[in-house]
Order: structure tokens, then C-alpha cells, then sequence
């Protein structure tokens, strides 16, 4: 009886380290980590602490495998999630990748992994970016980075302010173009680097967006507010000036109308001065002299043929002689 009872307990024994292997193998091969080689020049590997570790404040190795022997070397910068160790920043210095995450005392290994670090390059922003316009077509270039130029693209976006989205356009590094840009338009542009996914990376890694600038027909604009502002500036100033025209027109019809009111109910009154020109130009004021010179001519006008012309004519003679 005491034998068959130790022999179940060693066979419990047993089921329970087999068992606590295989759930330490099964946590090695689901632990997941993000990794980011930052131009090929720093490493960040990050890990979720909370989910994976909780309450546990892990250490973390690494080596680059570049000979015989492996060199592990410590963290020598934690990233930190509420106070415990979620990351580790560190020089690149190889192609070839070992890493170690262990408890707290060093004593296990929770995780560890090999990996190629140059399938993980985040690359920079690009430098130097230039815009060179002609008629409607836009040039965008940029420097040509140190390394691995044949594994990025240069993408370039632009919208203007009647677009809802981003319209993209990539190509071979370090040069893009696009054409179709309305002079009249304000465009916004930015410009970032892509490596090539699967030839170069294992994951989709494009650089930080260069600063967005703006432009309209070659000429760079601080932004596209400018160009609003620009634009209804002009509106304003140009319906100012409708308005006084419009203005000055309707005061003419105005006046006219004026005019015209005042002739129908204030007649013109004659200006004897100019009535009686003759009188005071050619007779000084004489009025018998100038009625005289007067009577002569309707005289000849009126010069008698017949003895109805006659009769008139006298008349008309008679009237203009001075009374007695």
C-alpha cells in the first residue's frame, strides 16, 4: 500500500514538471514583442509588461552574434511602463540578433528569440527636400541616404483645401513628380521614406513625415489660410468697388431726375440781358432807336402787293411810329 502510494506521487511529480515545461515553452513562444532598428543605428525592443509580467519586473539581455563566442550584454536603458520594465533601448552593432528576457533574479528565462535586426529598419526623415515646379507638373527630391537606398521609396502626399484626403504618389528613392496642380489652388505637401516590404523588411516601416509645407504655383506659402485670407481680400475690395460705382451711377440718374422735376415745376425764366441783347450791344439802351431799326425791317417784310398787302403793311408802318 505505502508503495503504491509513492509511486503515484512520483508520477504526480513528474505530470506536474512536464506540465510546468511545457506552460514555461508555451509562454516563450507567445510572448510578443514589437522591434524597431531606428536607421540602423538603435534598437527598441518593447514587451507588455502588465499582460505578459504582471507585478514582475523582468530583465532583459542581448548580444549580437558576430563570432564564436556570444558576449550578453545587459540593458543599459529601460523603457518603463507604471514603474517596471517594458522595453530596452541599445546600440545596433550587427546584422545578427540574440535576445533574453529573464526574471527578476536572473534565475529563468521567460523568453528569448533570434532575429536578422536589418528586417526591422525604421529609416529616417528624409533630408533636404526640395520642390521644383514647372507649369503644372511638381518635383519633390531629397538627399540620398548612406545605406540601403535600394530599399526605400519616396512617397510623397498632397491635398488642397477643397480635397477631404491625402492623395499619395511614391517612387524610387530619392526622387517623386506629379503633375495636374491647378495654379490657382493652395496645396499642402509632405514627404516621407518607405522600406520595401518583403524584399528589404519584414514589417512596414516608413520614416516620420517630413514637415508639412504649402504651395500654390510655385510660391511657398507660410499656409493655405493665406491664400483664403488673399482671396477675400480681393473679394471685399472688389465688391468696395462695385458699391461705389454702383453708387455713383444711381446719384446721375438722381440728378437728372432732379433736373427734370425742377424744369416741370420751376420753368426756366428768361434773362433780359441776353433777350434784349441787341438794345444794349448795338443801341447803348436806346429803346426808340432800336423799335425804329425794328419797324423797318418788318416793313420790308411786310412790303404791300395788293390792296390787302397794302392796307396791312401800312398798318404794321403806321404802329411803329412814335405817338405824337
Amino acid at each position: 500500500m505505502r508503495l503504491a502510494f509513492e509511486v503515484c506521487s512520483v508520477i504526480f511529480t513528474l505530470g506536474s514538471l512536464v506540465a510546468s515545461q511545457s506552460q514555461s515553452a508555451g509562454q516563450k513562444d507567445t510572448i510578443s514583442t514589437t522591434i524597431v532598428n531606428f536607421n540602423n543605428e538603435q534598437m527598441q525592443i518593447t514587451w507588455a509588461s502588465r499582460e505578459l509580467f504582471p507585478g514582475e519586473n523582468v530583465s532583459f539581455s542581448y548580444t549580437f552574434e558576430g563570432g564564436q563566442h556570444k558576449l550578453w550584454k545587459p540593458c543599459p536603458t529601460y523603457l518603463l511602463d507604471q514603474g517596471f520594465n517594458s522595453g530596452c533601448l541599445f546600440k545596433t552593432e550587427g546584422s545578427t540578433l540574440a535576445i533574453s528576457i529573464m526574471n527578476n533574479n536572473g534565475s529563468k528565462e521567460l523568453f528569448s528569440k533570434r532575429l536578422k535586426s536589418d528586417f526591422y529598419i525604421k529609416p529616417n526623415r528624409p533630408e533636404n527636400v526640395t520642390f521644383l515646379w514647372k507649369d503644372d507638373t511638381v518635383t519633390v527630391s531629397c538627399n540620398e541616404p548612406k545605406r540601403a537606398v535600394k530599399c526605400l521609396r519616396l512617397e510623397l502626399q498632397y491635398k488642397s483645401k477643397f480635397d477631404k484626403g491625402w492623395q499619395s504618389r511614391s517612387s524610387k528613392c530619392c526622387s517623386v513628380g506629379e503633375q495636374g496642380f491647378d495654379p490657382m489652388k493652395c496645396y499642402s505637401f509632405r514627404v516621407r521614406l518607405k522600406r520595401l516590404v518583403p524584399y528589404c523588411n519584414v514589417v512596414n516601416y516608413s520614416s516620420d513625415w517630413e514637415a508639412e509645407t504649402f504651395w500654390m504655383n510655385g510660391t511657398s506659402l507660410d499656409s493655405c489660410d493665406d491664400d483664403i485670407k488673399s482671396q477675400s481680400n480681393t473679394i471685399i475690395l472688389l465688391s468696395c468697388m462695385l458699391a461705389v460705382l454702383l453708387m455713383i451711377f444711381l446719384l446721375l440718374i438722381l440728378l437728372c431726375k432732379w433736373q427734370r422735376l425742377q424744369k416741370s415745376v420751376m420753368p426756366v425764366i428768361p434773362d433780359p440781358k441776353y433777350v434784349f441783347a441787341d438794345l444794349f450791344n448795338d443801341h447803348n439802351g436806346n429803346f426808340q432807336e432800336s423799335s425804329g431799326q425794328h419797324c423797318k425791317q418788318n416793313s420790308r417784310a411786310f412790303a404791300p402787293h395788293g390792296s390787302l398787302n397794302r392796307v396791312t403793311g401800312w398798318t404794321v408802318a403806321f404802329s411803329c411810329l412814335p405817338k405824337q
